[in-house]
This record gives structure tokens, C-alpha cells and sequence, in this order.
């Protein structure tokens, strides 16, 4: 029999991973690096890899600019970019102290998804020189993953490189939280027997997150007029106007809230099935009184980071029958590291131009799939890190619906998408095992 935990362990479990990292980040100082990925049998071989011969390709690249992804890595290269004004749950804490997150995004990316990312933290806070300073990196990368930007300003960044770029621009806080919360939602419904379109949702935060997850929720068939948003100043209703054009939360005061409800986060909780929380760190952001309120079977995702807004153990006393948060040390972890490895992975295969809305649906349907294939249930609502089939299974899907909207160069079948996720995301794994057990990856104490 399995002893269970009391509070406080559960409580000290959840401090553990903060305790080690700052033990083991100083320990590694840094956590990516760059190696090969070609063969060096002597040093004539930099006759090739450098001058004289790498003039060759050079110029066959000047004559065929596509040719830019037969002789270099730039297919399989992103970086992933902050300006670290909202880093975590953390807030405004500066480009340096961004390092280490972006740091361990590229080192997922590699990990899950074979994907080879740079970590850039760029100096700055205006908007404008972000997007030229990306838009000026362009021919060094396949893909940009953006990450920890403020709002609203995030909402603008995204939008303008995404429609300026040659390349695919995600931001991570929106649409790969998005994928995965999204995937997570599929499953929750069907074990409770709710269906997406006539459920009731209330989301507190409308923040990159969540306003990114109700717009792909809408897009796999949520009515807008059956969800209540409530952001630091409570309810999103038709009579608040201080939005700009643009800003998604103006769009969400006019479609969303059908029975114009007014008032903070416990009126937008009451009465709901589903609430989905991406909003100020806990434990004690939400009141157990909050979750009473809800529907029978609540279904209740608190993302907030690094701290859920409430414990899962105390929303479970309070009433909700399924909890999810953003933590790998608790059950239900709805993480983004589920989403972009596997996403970027099938989009960079078939060279695709951008992310679509769609393309995160589907990944949200692949997800929740594997987990369904496994065996889901309340603790079980998406795959775990270590099922490492969903990635492959997540590119492949991702792949063919980009081709299927006519944004991809490539056109591959689901099969041939698939065999070409898992050889990469195969290699990447074996690849760091190798290194540290030959030792040149060193183990801490």
C-alpha cells in the first residue's frame, strides 16, 4: 500500500525542485552548450566543414537562397527569445535573470523534440526595437519561439512578426500553453460526460495565457457567450471600454459573458463546470468557497507559476473533482513542455511558414489522444514527459494539418512525418545519454 502523504510533505515536495536547482545550476554553470553535428575524422576535414571548400555551398546558397536548408542547420534551428519583463510567476526581473529559463526551454526543445534552440535575452523593453532586432535574425533561424514578454505588449510583438516574418513565430505563453491546456480540457469533459459546447467556463487571468486559450478553445468549438473572463479588475463586460483596438481582452468584452455578469472572481467562479486559472501565484489566491460554488463535477486548471493558485489537495476538499496545475511534481501537469517540442518539431518537418490557430488544435487533440490510448482518468489527463511517443505523434499531426491549410513547403504523409519525428527526437535522447555515460556530461554528487 502507497502511504499518503500528509500536507506538510506534500508542501516540502513541492519546495524540493527550487532547493536543488540552486545546487545544481552552479554546479553545471549553464545548461546548453553547442557540439557537432558532423563527422571530424582528421583536421583535413576543416578543409570542408571551413575554408577553402564551405566557399561551395556559399555560393550555391547566394544562387538558391532555399538552399539555406540543404547546407546549414537553419531547418532545425530556433531561438528562443525574451526581453525577461514577465518571467514565470516572477514579473519583471530582467534579460539576465531570463537566462536560466530560456536556457532549460532549449534544453526541452532539444530533449522532446530534437530541435536545436538558442537562448537570446534581448535589452530592451520597446516593443518596436524587439521586433526589428528579431526580424533582423531571421537568417540565422527556422523558427522563433518567443517567451516571459509582458502584456500587451506580447499581444503586438506576436501579431506584427508573425505577419512580417519569412519564418514561423510562436509565442510559447500563448499558443503552446493554449495546445496543451486545450488538450487537457478535451479529456477533463469526457471523463466528467460534459460536452465543449455547452459548457460553462469561467477564466480568471486575461493574460497572454488565457486569452490565447479561449481563442483556440473557440476555435475547437466553445461559444464565446458561455464563458465569463475576469481580469485584475474583475468581469470583462460589454460597458468596459479602456481596451485599445486590438487587444484581445476589448474582443472578449464584446462576444464573451452572455449573461453580462459583473463583479470579481468569485461571481465569475459561480455556477461554472469548468474554470481555467492562469493568474496570480498562490497558495492562497483562491478560496476553497470559490470552488463550493461551482457546478457539480467541477473541472478546475490553476496554472498560476511557480505556485498554484490554490493546493490541488485543498480544491479537491473544497469540492472540484479534477485538478490540474503547471507543476510536474503533482498530478495533471499542464505544461507547455507537452506542446512546443512536438509542435516545432512538425512544423519545422515540413517547413511550414507559420503556426495557425488550427495547427494548435491539433496538437491538442494528439495529446489528448495518447493520453486516452493510455488509459486516462481524473489524475491522468494528459501524457507525462516521459511517455516520449507523443511528441512524434504530436509533430506528425501538427505536420499534416499545416499541409492541409497550404502553409507548409513540404507535403509528407502522416507515417512518413511520423518515422521522421522519431529518428530525430530518437537521435537527441541517445545523444545525451552517450555523453554522460562516457562521463563528458558529469553527474552531481
Amino acid at each position: 500500500m502507497i502511504k499518503k502523504m500528509t500536507k506538510e510533505e506534500l508542501v516540502a515536495k513541492a519546495m524540493q525542485p527550487g532547493i536543488d536547482a540552486m545546487r545544481l545550476h552552479p554546479f553545471y554553470k549553464g545548461k546548453v552548450g553547442v557540439m557537432p553535428k558532423c563527422c571530424i575524422r582528421d583536421f583535413d576535414d576543416f578543409a570542408i566543414w571551413y575554408t577553402p571548400g564551405v566557399a561551395k555551398p556559399c555560393l550555391d546558397i547566394r544562387d538558391n537562397p532555399e538552399k539555406v536548408f540543404e547546407h546549414t542547420n537553419k531547418g532545425n534551428m530556433i531561438a528562443v527569445v525574451s526581453d525577461g519583463t514577465r518571467v514565470l510567476g516572477l514579473g519583471d526581473i530582467g534579460p539576465e535573470a531570463a537566462m536560466p529559463v530560456m536556457e532549460g526551454k532549449a534544453i526541452l526543445f532539444k530533449y522532446l523534440g530534437g530541435v536545436d534552440a538558442v537562448p537570446i535575452c534581448l535589452d530592451t523593453k520597446d516593443p518596436d526595437v524587439f521586433i526589428e532586432t528579431v526580424k533582423l535574425l531571421q537568417p540565422s533561424y527556422g523558427g522563433f519561439n518567443l517567451e516571459d514578454i509582458s502584456q500587451p505588449k506580447c499581444f503586438r510583438i506576436l501579431e506584427e512578426l508573425r505577419a512580417q516574418c519569412r519564418i514561423p513565430v510562436w509565442h510559447d505563453d500563448q499558443q503552446g500553453t493554449a495546445a496543451v491546456t486545450v488538450a487537457g480540457v478535451f479529456n477533463a469533459l469526457k471523463i466528467v460526460g460534459k460536452d465543449l459546447a455547452s459548457v460553462s467556463v469561467s477564466m480568471i487571468g486575461a493574460g497572454a495565457a488565457n486569452t490565447a486559450c479561449l481563442r483556440v478553445l473557440i476555435s475547437a468549438g466553445l461559444p464565446p457567450e458561455n464563458v465569463v473572463m475576469c481580469d485584475v479588475d474583475g468581469i470583462l463586460h460589454k460597458n468596459r471600454t479602456e481596451f485599445e483596438e486590438g487587444d484581445p481582452r476589448l474582443d472578449f468584452c464584446r462576444k464573451t459573458n452572455a449573461e453580462n455578469r459583473r463583479g470579481g472572481i468569485p461571481e465569475a467562479m459561480k455556477g461554472t463546470d469548468l474554470c481555467i486559472a492562469y493568474s496570480k501565484p498562490g497558495p492562497d489566491a483562491f478560496k476553497p468557497e470559490w470552488i463550493s460554488a461551482m457546478n457539480k463535477d467541477a473541472i478546475l486548471f490553476t496554472c498560476a507559476n511557480p505556485i498554484p493558485e490554490i493546493w490541488p489537495w485543498v480544491a479537491k476538499e473544497a469540492g472540484a473533482r479534477i485538478v490540474a496545475t503547471g507543476r510536474s511534481d503533482f498530478p495533471n501537469q499542464v505544461n507547455n513542455s507537452l506542446g512546443f517540442p512536438g509542435i516545432f518539431r512538425g512544423t519545422l518537418d515540413v517547413m511550414a511558414t507559420t503556426i495557425t490557430d488550427e495547427m494548435c488544435v491539433e496538437a491538442a487533440r494528439a495529446l489528448a489522444k495518447v493520453a486516452e490510448d493510455k488509459g486516462m482518468h481524473e489524475s491522468h489527463l494528459v501524457p507525462t514527459m516521459d511517455e516520449w511517443e507523443v511528441y512524434p505523434r504530436e509533430a506528425a499531426a501538427v505536420g499534416r494539418k499545416a499541409i492541409e491549410q497550404g502553409v507548409a513547403r513540404l507535403d509528407l504523409s502522416y507515417d512518413e512525418l511520423l518515422k521522421m519525428a522519431e529518428e530525430k527526437i530518437k537521435n537527441a535522447r541517445e545523444s545525451f545519454h552517450a555523453l554522460q555515460d562516457k562521463g563528458l556530461i558529469r553527474l552531481p554528487d
